[in-house]
């Protein structure tokens, strides 16, 4: 199975200190996305299809954008064995490449019941490829998606500050989330800057609860 084979090369070249995979990937990931995303990024670069797996992650990535409601869909328990080789071959058709790497992933997800982990797997994999690339990822949450002159000058900005390290390149991700009332939250690689009403209202309430 191929969970078992690249989980095989992941121990082994842990296990192997002369060996060039003695760490398979730029970084190391945790949870159970992390684990899949890993094995898929040692499964490629050992096939040397990492360009064509990251497409088609990126590919496969989008569809949850356009879609919110699919990881939903795929987390259902209630997936017959039809309903799973259905969806596989669904998903697959949007990849965009005849890659194995990710046909065997989404083959494994769904005999283990993960499908619904799909997204979260691909959003690991891409942090793979980013520091692979020495791209710092800053995600900016909003209300609403916002539009490309925002997010160019916002990228533009930060780039020039002491959040991103020389030689670094930035890679801007927009995430949708209701609950951020006006403003933004810029995350830039492990920092957080809350921009929103949200945030200081919640300032605003710990203060007055801890005066009662």
């Amino acid at each position: 199975m191929f969970s078992r084979q690249v989980f095989g090369i992941i121990r082994a070249a842990t296990l192997q200190p002369t060996t060039p995979f003695l760490r398979p990937t730029p970084v190391y990931l945790h949870g159970l996305d992390g684990t899949y995303a890993t094995a898929l990024y040692t499964a490629a670069a050992k096939m040397s299809t990492l360009d064509l797996t990251a497409k088609a992650i990126v590919n496969l990535s989008n569809i949850f954008i356009k879609d919110t409601k699919l990881t939903k869909v795929l987390s259902t328990p209630r997936l017959t064995a039809e309903d799973k080789s259905a969806i596989v071959a669904e998903l697959s058709k949007h990849t965009g490449t005849n890659v194995v790497t990710v046909k065997n992933l989404l083959q494994t997800l769904a005999e283990n019941n993960r499908l619904g982990h799909l997204q979260g797997v691909c959003e690991k994999f891409g942090e793979l490829m980013s520091a692979k690339r020495g791209e710092v990822e800053m995600t900016i949450t909003s209300a609403k998606r916002l539009d490309n002159k925002i997010l160019s000058r916002l990228e533009t900005a930060v780039s020039k500050s002491s959040y991103v390290g020389q030689g670094k390149k930035l890679k801007v991700t927009n995430k949708i989330d209701p609950e951020v009332i006006g403003g933004l939250i810029v995350a830039v690689g492990d920092r957080t800057i809350d921009l929103s009403v949200y945030a200081r209202i919640a300032k605003i309430n710990k203060v007055l609860t801890d005066r009662l």
